[in-house]
């Protein structure tokens, strides 16, 4: 927390008890209506997501999460998540129970999970229009509003709604509040949670509760100058200036935009607006949804500053300071740059902070759909930490705060401010509970996009897409990430000439795109969207393959350090109820797939073998997830018993690798990093990668070091010779690595000849 009170003190004085599991019975029917339209349309948008009511998963993994998470939403007591809205407003509980954990009646800021309840509710119904759903929202609302009319009588002023006193605002403007409540952050929930019962369900009632509590915050906040406005966003307030930025474009009335940008926050924005990274110890979740925000205020005011903003916030936080599991912050808090081996703790990555990083990266990428990296952020993020966030066991889809990535971390286990206990029907309510809700309510929503008559396709996962405005079907079948295809058929009102777009993720290669079993003629560079344009007819199928390779994925701040990935999934290893007191140290080169129906693995690792899972189902087990691939290895020349290494010890691009007496510089030293089948030789001296002159492939072209660009001259592989000897083939230009004229001289280079037999072609690997 941003306050004087953090969340985990919080969290240490109250306690979580579970309720046994109930379920219902599930209806399947579809809405009855279409979404309530904006009044405004977002300006500098190229991209568009579909409708939630238009894409429905089918059978796979991410629909088991949803229905989970819908049975708790069909469970789950309306009266119990009233309780201390009625309390504070001075009504009737009816008898019902109170709730613990966040919700419990003296916890500072009880009454911010029920907006999360109301948009998961909202959603669930625009997705599967289950009516459960639909009447628990609306019954919801009819008391929020019975709620709102008793405020004269309950002391409190007009259109206020909260389940604590409003007294708490005046403490948080005078910044004397010191009991841990963090009061817009609970309003800004309740004002999501009521937009999207009114854009999804229709709800009227909804609409004129929001729009009444709106005017309370333009009230209260339009009494205070800059400068009181400033101080007090020191406090977390959630998205405030996103939810009002949204409903100016829902109603089209300027007020709310207004209202909206007194939530700017400059001690935020202005850093970031000139491109500085100052986010180290920050409360990360306090900031994303201010990022969030100033996106949907670049939408609707088209300034270019607030593009600015969002955009070097994503890829400030993606690029150094996001784990390999696509989560952020250690304690809820950034750290410095790049600290990511240094901070392996149980209390990594807050699942708040990733769900709302996913909400930005949307609203980047329909300003710039061309942008592959963004949904290869996406896709990592979503598969490896959001889906395993839930509990497979849980008939009611309970999820974790933090994921641990400890040596020997757990899911599920320990407290939820020290690791990562499951939340409960009743007796947690945490922040990380509420968007939960909302992310397996909404797993469908990034699938496909479209812009003009293109459609795109940025995630594999078994789906339909009813494109109602063309008439048009399209059904994904794919085993995906466990196979690397994909298929789409296209059905319906198909006619004309149309562009299908094909995300090519970045760590694919040799990514294949098929009509009909023909292969077409199209770039599928790594990193891009393929565009496939064509008439199409009714039944059209479109295949795409993505070959997957395993890549070990270093941590930014120490090379030694890795995640071990395949295609988009991060793999962990299975310890069972073993603990483990440090990093396991593995052999990269010991990795093995063991199955062609599962993403089973096994390695080597403290000398004993391992098996390797996908990460996001490792649940029920204790786990690692980053490994010490780390030490390095010298290459000695079999034929002359010299080790490679760079001439003059240059950290030039194009200093050559030559043989020379094994010294002990550090020049000789390589680092051997897993590459899909193949590997990358990094100088330990100079940091750059081994690699061919001008990516040449003939027979004695000079082997050098470069800077790792990802070329496919960087990329060698072993051919264990079986006596201790390898040779080194690369993967470019099918060559060895080789010396010249088979030499046994000191400085001597290394060049790249072909298999012929000869001494020189072949290596010892010493591990140092």
């Amino acid at each position: 927390m941003s306050s004087s009170v953090s969340r985990r003190r919080l969290l240490q004085a109250v306690g979580a008890t579970a309720a046994a599991p109930v379920t219902g019975s599930v209806v399947r029917a579809s809405p009855a209506h279409a979404a309530v339209p904006p009044a405004r349309a977002d300006i500098g948008v190229s991209a568009h997501p579909f409708a939630l009511e238009q894409v429905r998963l089918t059978a796979s993994r991410w629909l088991d999460n949803q229905n989970r998470t819908r049975n708790y939403l069909r469970f789950i007591d309306v009266d119990r998540l009233l309780y201390n809205f009625r309390t504070n407003h001075r009504l009737s509980t009816n008898g019902a129970a109170a709730n613990g954990g966040w919700d419990a009646p003296d916890f500072p800021f009880r009454t911010h999970v029920q907006g999360h309840f109301l948009t998961a509710w909202a959603q669930l119904y625009a997705v599967t229009g289950d009516t459960v759903c639909r009447d628990k929202a609306a019954r919801m609302v009819a008391e929020l509003a019975t709620c709102q009319a008793n405020n004269s009588a309950a002391g409190f002023s007009a259109g206020y709604l909260s389940g604590y006193p409003e007294s708490d605002f005046t403490a948080l403007e005078q910044r004397t509040l010191s009991n841990g409540n963090v009061p817009y952050y609970t309003i800004h929930k309740t004002l999501a949670g009521l937009l999207d019962v009114w854009r999804h369900i229709g709800s009227t009632q909804a609409r004129d509760v929001l729009l009444a509590l709106a005017g309370w915050v333009d009230w209260r906040t339009g009494r205070l100058s800059g400068q009181q406005m400033q101080a007090m966003l020191q406090t977390e307030l959630g998205g405030m200036n996103a939810v009002l930025t949204d409903l100016y474009q829902q109603t089209g009335d300027a007020r709310w935009l207004a209202v909206a940008r007194r939530f700017d926050h400059a001690a935020v924005f202005d850093p970031l607006a000139a491109n500085q990274d100052r986010l180290s110890g920050l409360h990360a979740n306090t900031q994303v949804p201010k990022w969030i925000g100033a996106a949907r205020e670049y939408k609707a005011t088209g300034t270019t500053r607030y593009r600015d903003i969002a955009t070097n916030a994503w890829n400030l936080t993606v690029n150094a300071h996001t784990y390999a599991i696509g989560g952020n912050s250690q304690a809820e808090h950034f750290r410095a740059p790049n600290a990511i081996a240094g901070y392996l703790n149980k209390d990594t990555c807050e699942s708040c902070n990733t769900f709302n990083m996913l909400l930005l990266t949307r609203e980047l990428f329909a300003l710039d759909p061309n942008r592959a990296t963004l949904f290869d952020y996406y896709e990592r993020a979503w598969l490896n930490h959001m889906i395993g966030q839930q509990n497979p066991a849980s008939d009611h889809g309970h999820v974790t705060y933090f994921t641990p990535l400890n040596p020997g971390g757990r899911r599920g286990v320990g407290p939820a401010w020290g690791g990562g206990t499951w939340s409960t029907d009743y007796g947690t309510f945490w922040c990380c509970q509420g968007t939960g809700l909302e992310m397996h309510t909404r797993l469908m929503d990034s699938i496909y996009y479209r812009s003009d008559d293109t459609l795109i396709v940025n995630l594999f996962v078994p789906s339909v897409l009813n494109w109602s405005e063309r008439g048009i079907t399209v059904t994904q079948t794919t085993a995906y990430p466990v196979g690397d295809t994909t298929t789409l058929q296209v059905t319906g009102n198909v006619g004309g000439t149309w562009a299908m777009r094909l995300r090519i993720p970045g760590w694919t290669a040799g990514a294949t795109v098929s009509v009909n079993g023909t292969r077409q003629d199209i770039v599928t560079t790594p990193g891009s969207y393929a565009t496939l344009t064509r008439s199409w007819t009714s039944g059209d199928t479109v295949t795409v393959r993505l070959p997957m390779r395993v890549i070990m994925r270093a941590a930014n701040d120490n090379a030694d350090v890795a995640a071990i990935t395949y295609g988009p999934v991060v793999l962990s290893g299975n310890y069972g109820d073993s603990t483990l007191s440090s990093l396991p140290s593995l052999n990269p080169s010991s990795i093995r797939r063991t199955s062609n129906t599962s993403l089973a693995f096994t390695a080597t690792a403290n000398g004993s073998t391992v098996s390797l899972g996908p990460f996001h189902d490792a649940h029920g087990h204790n786990y690692a997830v980053y490994w010490n691939a780390g030490g390095t290895v010298r290459l000695a020349n079999v034929g002359s018993g010299l080790v490679l290494g760079i001439q003059n010890m240059s950290t030039a691009d194009g200093g050559r690798a030559l043989q020379w007496h094994d010294s002990g510089t550090a020049d000789h030293d390589w680092h051997l990093i897993t590459d899909g089948g193949g590997f990358r030789f990094r100088n330990t001296h100079s940091g750059k990668v081994l690699g061919v002159l001008t990516m040449s492939t003939d027979d004695d072209a000079t082997v050098l070091q470069w800077s790792d660009n990802g070329t496919a001259d960087h990329r060698w592989t072993l051919l264990d010779q079986g006596d201790g000897t390898y040779k080194i083939r690369n993967e470019h230009s099918g060559k060895l690595l080789a010396i010249a004229d088979n030499s046994t001289a000191v400085g001597a280079f290394a060049v790249q000849g072909p298999d012929d037999g000869t001494s020189d072609n072949r290596w010892r690997i010493v591990r140092n």
